[in-house]
């Protein structure tokens, strides 16, 4: 099995295609390795190195995809949010100790005048439209140097350098390393059964670990090949269906539904693409949403659970002809995984609702620089290192995992606990109703109290009374939600998930409470 990113791409064809991209020609996976070579040279005649970290601040596209996989065979990635303020760009430089940015020609943005303070090596990433997706050149901006280490990285060295969301606290560092990738692409190659044969339609932000470990590097990983969009864009989605020609896409729910929304009238597209499976992670997938997805593109949904901190995925429903349970995250696919006690250093037995915690070659060594987290967030248990979620869930009889939701987003009514996911997966059930977030809402007796963020389905109506008493005959009068409030979007983070925390915030609700 590979241990580091160079050997994922080391085994196949030379004339096979690697990287794709709109009205371009394909980067073959010569040219992807001999691109490697050129960047590491490059890298190095700027005096970045092995251990060495690397700031990104491209747009999605396949010189980002390349920029992410040639720069980690020499050096540290550390892709970064282009819509990032000054600001934004500040804190994640000086925290992430880069020694180096690599940005477009051209480019005169806030990540360069961040950088500039700090005395970081700006590198400038050129590309030919007329030239192989992917191709690219860089160039550096003053005098070079020589790298401390010019060695190719390890499988113990780090590749990946990511923060977590920072919804409730102060971002985290995750590093990620070499091992840590290539374990999470074999994963999800295994269990896609991804072939050469395969070539996925990349719409995921090239910043986020779904689309750079499940898109780009599992792909990399079997051989396949990456038709780069430039991002999601559910109006042109179909067209670069009808260009690229792919057997599969990766999405999280809120891009799904947008598709959903559009496929009726993109039919012929659909059925010439002959897809062999969906895909969804990120966030939780519902039920409803499911069904209709796997009807209009006639292919099965095989939703994933992932998080950074698992290199991406930790479970994913398996293809046929084993079943795809709408509602269930699946099956382990990777790592061991296991509920734990929520406040006690040790596992719970068969049955049990908890934690879930998971052990095993991808996930990350630790957070770095917080000691306090670790401490929180690792155990020792039954000889083995495991890592909690964050996330509550169960096992059904047949080994499928079950989220009941975030510990942090489970609503607390006067003791009563509720989980968010199971009163959107009741709203969802509503014709009406297109998207939903059910969230908690500040109460000055029960401390929380059950509310809901709906967009409706164009050209339908419903009112909170009507939506209330259908939710109220299928659940518990204490999960009812008590407020739900209409939108025309609901509030989405960088990478589309759709954010509980700080949501009844965001909409003014709290003064109400």
């Amino acid at each position: 099995m590979a241990e580091t990113i160079a050997a994922l791409i080391a085994g196949h064809d030379d004339a096979a295609p690697a990287l794709g991209a709109p009205g371009r020609p394909w980067l073959t996976y010569g040219g992807l390795r001999a691109l490697s070579g050129e960047v590491a040279a490059r890298l190095h005649a700027a005096g970045i190195g092995r251990g060495d970290r690397v700031a990104i601040v491209l747009p999605n596209g396949p010189e980002m995809a390349a920029a992410f996989v040639t720069v980690a065979q020499a050096a540290v990635t550390a892709p970064l949010n282009p819509a990032y303020k000054q600001e934004e760009y500040s804190f994640y430089l000086e925290d992430l100790k880069a020694k180096a940015l690599i940005v477009a020609e051209g480019y005169d943005g806030p990540a360069l005048a961040a950088a500039r303070p700090f005395g970081l090596k700006i590198l400038r990433l050129g590309f030919d439209e007329a030239a192989p997706a992917g191709a690219f050149t860089l160039s550096a901006e003053g005098a070079g140097g020589a790298p401390s280490d010019a060695s190719p990285a390890r499988a113990d060295d780090v590749a990946l350098i990511l923060h977590t969301s920072g919804t409730t606290s102060r971002p985290k560092i995750v590093p990620l390393l070499q091992s840590n990738v290539a374990a999470s692409a074999g994963n999800i190659r295994e269990s896609l059964a991804l072939s050469a044969a395969d070539r996925c339609l990349n719409v995921m932000p090239l910043f986020h670990i779904h689309g750079l470990i499940a898109a780009i590097s599992a792909s990399l990983s079997a051989g396949g090949s990456i038709w780069c969009a430039p991002g999601f864009d559910a109006l042109r989605f179909f067209g670069w269906m009808g260009e690229a020609q792919p057997t599969w896409f990766t999405a999280v729910p809120t891009m799904h539904q947008a598709l959903l929304a559009r496929a009726e009238r993109n039919r012929d597209v659909i059925a010439a693409a002959k897809l062999r499976f969906l895909r969804s992670s990120s966030a939780s997938l519902p039920a409803p949403v499911m069904r209709a997805l796997e009807a209009a593109f006639g292919a099965p949904v095989i939703e994933g659970y992932g998080m950074t901190e698992a290199t991406h995925q930790m479970t994913s429903n398996p293809l046929p002809p084993r079943a795809q349970k709408p509602g269930a995250v699946g099956l382990p696919a990777g790592p061991l995984v296991r509920l734990a006690h929520e406040t006690e250093n040790r596992l719970l037995p068969d049955g049990a609702t908890g934690e879930i915690a998971i052990s095993g070659p991808n996930v990350t060594p630790g957070y770095e620089g917080n000691p306090e987290a670790n401490a929180k967030n690792f155990f020792e248990a039954e000889g083995r290192r495991w890592f909690r979620t964050g996330d509550q869930g169960a096992f059904d009889e047949d080994g499928y995992l079950t989220l009941t939701g975030r510990l942090k987003e489970i609503i607390n009514r006067g003791g009563e606990k509720v989980s968010p996911l199971e009163v959107d997966a009741i709203l969802l059930e509503h014709p009406a109703v297109a998207q939903v977030l059910t969230f908690a809402l500040p109460h000055p007796k029960l401390g929380e109290e059950v509310a809901a963020a709906v967009v409706l389905r164009e050209g339908m109506e419903a009112d909170e009374r009507a939506l209330r008493d259908f939710a109220g005959a299928r659940l518990a009068a204490f999960k009812t939600p008590r407020k739900i409030v209409f939108l025309d979007e609901i509030p989405k983070g960088a990478t589309g998930k759709m954010q509980r925390i700080g949501m009844a915030e965001k909409l003014g609700l709290v003064s109400e409470a």
